[in-house]
């Protein structure tokens, strides 16, 4: 996924002078208030920010108001303007170099919490492009799919765990309005893809985090056709939504509560939970217990079962004895390579042979993710190159990518209640080249672990925008996975 605000159909006539459409530059919807900063050149002259609103569902903001929107959503699929105000409007087919800047903080990535009631540290992503553009008045229009995929193998009942996606997986695609909701699924549908069906909340609630009616009713029409089955239900926790303070513990468990009860009218027998707090968690199991809800929290990289954090949540479950309680196993924790897709990714923003052959021997080192990003962001430093150039990269090369061992998966196998099956690439021997998919299969069938693998295609991060078509990679990914499996069941 592009790291960008605007796109090649970004300019817009418009009345008062001219019009960006933007794109929000992350995977899921974010609140106005994650919003800080905004610039925009035009022709080499820098506007001011009083000649510049932003303009979402008709409703106009002055750039130093978008800060203070926390309970406005910038839906994902949502192209808000940014209108810039103009002595004379630009005409359909003017080219013009456009170069914008922004800031945005993702609320749900907490570095360090609030210190005195003020507000704490988060993971920030930081844009900057140049592009000559051609104003328009449509969007660009969504490329052909691969439509000649043979089907999979059927299922068998000798298959030790079912096979699903998360939709996350066509996160670019949905974002950039290439399907809509029921589209999506009829793609995955078409492709042999399922049973199972996760979703991120974040990412396709146009109410989030409320599940309104009007969704579960599109949601049970477009899911039925299919015979598709619910398996999990991604919830994260917006701790930095306002930008004064971080949530209190109150609003922390209403906000949980909330997507608790929209899971329920979906019918997701799980939870996947960002945070597992003990005190949130005291108050929380009764809600999950009335509501019949597993909630499992997500061990997800740079962390591996046995990380000190994970060893607290073990400790707390421990304490709190319920059957409701256990783990999302994400393989991001159990790479042994960097993704490919990633590290073509960087080579695009400018790191040459020398940084990343230096990015590759930081990450697998032993020290911490922190003490990694900011030994690589030193280096970068030091050689005069500006870490703002990769984006969010610079964090995201390491918080996405563990190097723990696979057979550790098993000290916890009897509390793992769902897998996301990560993975970036499928190389031309139908292989997961940074990731043992052979070996994790093993240990998941040798442990005793029946549940769902959900497909979870995260190269759109890293990749650009139709580079490949994430849902055939899903579609080879479950054939390895399968492979996979019947390779270690008797003649």
């Amino acid at each position: 996924m592009p790291n960008g605000l605007i796109a090649e159909d970004s300019l817009r006539v418009h009345p008062d002078g001219l019009a960006l459409s933007l794109t929000l530059p992350w995977y899921r919807s974010l609140w106005l208030s994650s919003v800080g900063t905004l610039k925009v050149t035009i022709d080499g002259t820098e506007l001011s920010a009083g000649d510049i609103a932003f303009e979402l569902q008709g409703v106009r903001y002055t750039l130093d108001q978008l800060p203070e929107q926390s309970d406005v959503l910038w839906y994902l699929q949502e192209h808000p303007l940014l209108i810039v105000r103009r002595e004379a409007p630009i005409a359909l087919g003017e080219t013009h170099q456009v170069e914008i800047f922004g800031e945005l903080r993702l609320p749900y990535m907490q570095i360090a919490p609030g210190q005195d009631g003020g507000p704490g540290m988060y993971v920030p992503n930081f844009v900057r492009q140049s592009l000559e553009l051609t104003s328009t008045d449509r969007d660009a229009a969504a490329p052909a799919l691969v439509s000649d995929v043979p089907p999979p193998p059927p299922a068998t009942d000798a298959d030790p765990f079912k096979l699903g996606l998360t939709l996350y997986s066509a996160s670019a695609e949905f974002r950039a309005g290439w399907f809509d909701f029921d589209g999506l699924l009829d793609r995955v549908a078409e492709l042999g893809i399922g049973p199972g069906i996760e979703i991120v909340a974040s990412q396709v609630l146009p109410t989030y985090p409320i599940v309104s009616d009007e969704f579960v009713a599109s949601w049970r029409a477009a899911f039925d056709k299919h015979g598709f089955d619910e398996s999990s239900f991604g919830a994260n926790l917006d701790m930095g939504r306002r930008r004064d303070r971080d949530m209190t513990p109150d609003e922390e468990f209403e906000f949980s509560e909330v997507m608790f009860q929209g899971a329920k009218k979906l019918a997701f027998p799980l939870v996947r939970i960002q945070s597992a707090k003990p005190e949130l968690l005291r108050r929380l199991l009764p809600v999950a217990e009335k509501l019949n809800l597993k909630l499992a929290y997500e061990i997800h990289a740079p962390m591996g079962p046995n990380a000190p954090a994970v060893m607290k949540v073990r400790e707390t479950y421990a304490e709190l004895d319920s059957p409701l309680l256990g783990f999302v196993a994400d393989f991001s924790s159990t790479m042994h390579a960097m993704s490919p897709t990633l590290l073509r990714a960087v080579q695009r923003a400018g790191l040459d042979d020398e940084a990343l052959a230096k990015l590759q021997a930081i990450w697998a080192t032993d020290a911490t993710m922190q003490e990694r990003q900011q030994e690589f962001i030193g280096y970068l430093k030091s050689r005069d190159f500006d870490p703002g150039r990769l984006g969010s990269f610079a964090h995201l090369a390491f918080n996405m990518h563990g190097h723990v061992a696979p057979q550790e998966w098993a000290d916890i196998m009897p509390q793992i209640l769902h897998v996301h099956a990560k993975f970036y690439d499928i190389d031309e021997n139908g292989l997961e080249p940074a990731i043992d998919y052979p070996e994790l299969v093993r240990v998941f069938v040798e442990n005793g672990y029946r549940g769902y693998w959900s497909s979870e295609w995260e190269g759109h991060a890293f990749a650009e925008l139709g580079e490949v078509d994430p849902l055939v990679l899903v579609r080879k990914q479950h054939d390895l996975i399968r492979r996979s499996m019947r390779e270690l069941q008797p003649a």
